[in-house]
């Protein structure tokens, strides 16, 4: 019997290929309004990916291309390259089977066109004969947005179980004569340093291993510019791409001898291989890209439009002006503290009120980073009052009223951590480690996401109009493990991330009204994936708003300004020691969602004065920053001057933010920006904000876009620090 089943696996595996070449040669489209991923299913069943870029007309007259089916070369366009069969490259797909082999081979099996409102979604099945294993490629195309949305379902069709070494989300195989890549890097208060490099015949990989706070250090996002070694901002090919994940994450790019590229994006297989067993299914997240001839600022705006229409949650519709009161208070406050502040926060016109940490514990009382989290009751003897009469008051002021939160996380000193040691992140035996005071709670295990969604449910309930939420989490996960996953320890790291978004889902499904602010020491959770469920991110803990210039830079060339909150701080800094004028720190805030971070009751009459009038004028055009196309002006790595402008869709109106962020001596005449997004044929009123005396001699007078597209536009920022906001509005 045995040998029988031996001599028939055997004829199986011999006759498999052949029976996979039995398909008809044929072209998928996938394909936006400018822009096409073309396809090409071989005789063989192999599906190869010929283009993508600029839309080709009838992308059938690819049909007769030939294409080596036999390249073993380490980047050989398969659509989804598995370990198995001729490739040896890095796999988008690597499974280890039941009987110890390791080799995977993909044939074509047909596919589906389905048009929705908007979007084409494309389904490609593909099959390996001899394992049943099955992966569906979904390609979502939207079409005036020219994004492409992809993810992998990877399906064990045989009866035995499986484990997935590798399981990226997608691949893109793209050829041109040279690769520039633009990546993000960073730290706690430096988020989103943006580094550009030149891709040589090898593989470069970004990965996070953090598990929380998995953006901090890398961003799973990327620009890629085609043909050229220069950072172009609006000429030439571009392709920017996202991973919409909040765990860890792997990013890989790999040129063969032939200048071709392989761009995989995916989950981070570090300690993650995924046990699936059969007829089980893993989806993986979705991994996103557009590509642009009008260099990183088209590319850019085609992932903004995308995004405000369909990925990140309430997007466009514009947030709240707020103060908060970490800076300006910290853990050390009382009621009477909180109301003075809400006083000042109504009286400059700002909208809401946010209490951030400080406010819970009662036997371990939270009046630093060393007790309380996990134990989330009103402090009594902070707040007798409670949190109700808190936002009571708020509303009478007719401000919002918002909380900070960090359900993912207990101190050591908490009643949480002594009643429930084991829903603590922690390998058998070996020392548990802590992180700013505290510990990270497993959210691979159900009681503990019920646990975190009845802190944020539980948070809602302390006064009946909560309208605001910042979630927190500030720690990385160190020596993982899960007592709930037992001997299944390499789903900790996947499973954790969707324990998170389970809890998400839950919280949208019951409050679809509340405004969520994704923090995470800052900047280390801003994703895509988190994105789907937060309204906003905390873009970094860093304040100052030189470093913010940076900062908010990169982040905007991936993420839209609607999700950047942005804060004026006091001076010097609490971060960096810097100090800056309070009109720079408002200039540069308010090219984000605006907000205040300070104790109102140290400004002096005159910077209060400043500061309700940027204010005021921050609503004649928040709308513009909110849902407003993006065109970058300077950027901050390339000389003095930063600049940048968001116009509406019908360019009927625009706002302008310059800034000079180096000392230049002889720029007597002026700083000349060109203009753009703006209609050359009509006439635009130009109204500088927030001065008396206008640093442009165009202030108040009415120009053509095509006039103000040429360079005359040249505003006159003298030293560092110097700024200028204006307002354009077509007559």
């Amino acid at each position: 019997m045995k040998r029988f089943c031996l001599l028939a696996a055997l004829l199986l595996t011999a006759l498999a290929p052949s029976l996979a070449r039995e398909v008809k040669k044929t072209v998928i489209a996938v394909e936006t309004e400018n822009s096409a991923l073309v396809l090409l299913v071989q005789e063989n069943g192999q599906v190869f990916n010929l283009h993508y870029g600029t839309r080709v007309g009838d992308a059938q007259q690819f049909l007769p291309m030939a294409v080596d089916s036999d390249d073993y070369n380490t980047a050989s366009g398969l659509a989804y390259p598995a370990t198995g069969g001729r490739f040896i490259g890095e796999p988008a797909l690597h499974v280890k089977y039941a009987d110890g082999t390791h080799n995977t081979e993909l044939y074509y099996s047909g596919h589906s066109i389905e048009p929705r409102l908007g979007c084409i979604t494309t389904s490609i099945r593909l099959d390996d004969p001899v394992t049943g294993l099955q992966v569906n490629l979904v390609y979502d195309a939207y079409q005036k947005e020219n994004v492409i949305v992809t993810h992998s379902e990877i399906v064990n069709g045989g009866g035995r179980p499986v484990q997935l070494l590798n399981y990226a989300s997608g691949a893109l195989y793209l050829d041109a004569d040279e690769y520039l890549l633009t990546h993000f890097h960073g730290a706690w208060a430096a988020d989103m340093q943006l580094e550009h490099e030149w891709l040589g015949h090898d593989m470069k990989v970004i990965e996070s291993r953090r598990g929380t706070q998995a953006t901090q250090g890398n961003n799973p996002s990327f620009l890629l510019s085609l043909g050229t070694r220069e950072f172009r901002e609006n000429e030439g090919e571009v392709i920017a791409g996202a991973l919409a994940w909040s765990g860890n994450f792997r990013l890989c790019f790999e040129q063969d001898a032939g200048h071709r590229l392989s761009v995989l994006a995916g989950i981070s297989p570090f300690a993650s291989a995924y046990p699936l067993a059969a007829g089980d299914t893993f989806v993986t997240p979705d991994f996103i890209y557009t590509w642009s001839d009008q260099g990183a600022g088209g590319a850019s705006r085609n992932l903004h439009r995308w995004a405000r229409k369909y990925s990140v949650y309430g997007g466009g519709e514009i947030n709240p002006t707020l103060l908060n009161s970490w800076e300006g208070a910290y853990f050390n406050f009382t009621t009477e503290t909180l109301l003075r502040m809400m006083d000042d926060a109504a009286g400059m016109g700002l909208e809401m009120f946010v209490l951030d940490d400080g406010w819970f514990g009662n036997d371990y009382p939270r009046n630093g980073d060393n007790a309380g989290l996990g134990d989330w009751e009103p402090n009594a003897q902070k707040l007798p009052e409670g949190i109700d009469y808190l936002a009571r008051y708020a509303h009478r002021k007719g401000l919002k009223f918002g909380i900070w939160i960090e359900p993912e996380m207990a101190n050591p000193q908490s009643n949480l951590a002594q009643a429930h040691p084991d829903w603590v992140v922690q390998s058998p035996g070996r020392d548990i480690y802590q992180g700013r005071n505290q510990w990270v709670l497993d959210l691979s295990n159900p009681e503990v996401e019920d646990f975190v969604f009845g802190i944020f449910d539980r948070t809602m309930q302390l006064a009946p109009h909560i309208d605001y939420i910042k979630w927190d989490c500030n720690r990385v996960i160190q020596s993982f493990g899960s007592p709930y996953l037992g001997a299944e320890q390499d789903r900790f790291y996947v499973e954790y991330t969707q324990g998170l978004y389970n809890v998400m889902r839950r919280i949208r499904d019951k409050y679809p009204k509340v405004i969520v602010q994704c923090c995470s020491s800052g900047g280390g959770r801003v994703d895509y994936g988190a994105l789907r469920y937060c309204n906003e991110v905390w873009t970094s803990d860093n304040t100052d708003a030189l470093s913010r210039v940076f900062i908010q830079y990169a982040t905007n060339l991936i993420y839209p300004a609607c999700v950047m909150g942005s804060h004026v701080s006091t001076v010097p800094n609490h971060q960096t020691g810097n100090v800056t004028p309070l009109k720079f720190r408002f200039d540069l805030a308010c090219s984000g969602r605006l907000g205040m971070e300070l104790q109102p009751k140290t400004l002096s009459a005159e910077e209060r004065t400043l500061a309700d009038r940027c204010i005021s004028s921050y609503k004649q055009y928040r709308d513009l920053v909110f849902s407003g196309n993006v065109y970058r002006l300077a950027s901050p790595y390339d000389g003095s001057y930063y600049g940048l402008m968001y116009v509406s869709e019908d360019k009927s109106r625009a706002v302008v933010f310059t800034y000079c962020i180096h000392y230049e001596p002889r720029n007597v005449g002026g700083k000349s920006f060109k203009l753009r997004g703006l209609d050359p044929s009509r006439t635009y009123r130009v109204t500088e904000q927030n001065v008396n005396r206008s640093c442009w001699w165009g202030n108040g007078q009415s120009f053509s876009g095509q006039f103000l597209s040429s360079g005359a536009f040249n505003p006159v920022l003298p030293q560092l620090y110097s700024s200028a906001v204006f307002l354009l509005e077509a007559e």
